[in-house]
């Protein structure tokens, strides 16, 4: 099971993992192991609610495919295992920043005396560059 939240969670059934070979440097290792995991979760047929759904569909990533797939390839670390857990802990995270709701801002107008304050600071630091000019004798 991945746990989302306290009472939020997705068998691991519902997520298709798939070992491939890894990009980049590494030596023969990289050509003989296939140390890289691709993770695959389809958000339609998952067992999410339906809020969690409609979030992450509409969530703008480009992870998740126009079919509704969340695609994760994970290839840092040198074995498997590792891998497969840093790919589930960045499902994790996908899934959390796209259902956290923002808190919506209010607007606010400020006080007559903090803008009473900022003028007085303004008109303060105009004088006390009008005095540096040059002085005429």
């Amino acid at each position: 099971m991945l746990t989302i939240s306290n009472r939020i969670s997705i068998p691991l059934k519902e997520i298709e993992f798939k070992a491939i070979r890894a990009q980049g440097c590494g030596g023969q290792n990289v050509n003989k192991v296939s140390s890289a995991i691709h993770l695959r979760f389809d958000i339609k047929r998952s067992s999410l609610p339906d809020f969690f759904k409609d979030r992450l569909l509409a969530y703008q990533d480009q992870r998740i495919t126009a079919d509704g797939v969340i695609v994760i390839k994970a290839q840092s670390f040198r074995d498997q295992e590792r891998n497969k857990e840093d790919s589930l802990l960045r499902l994790r995270q996908l899934i959390k920043t796209a259902t956290t709701l923002e808190k919506q801002r209010r607007a606010t107008k400020p006080t007559r005396s903090s803008q009473r304050k900022r003028m007085d600071k303004k008109n303060k630091r105009g004088q006390i560059k009008k005095g540096r000019g040059k002085v005429d004798f």
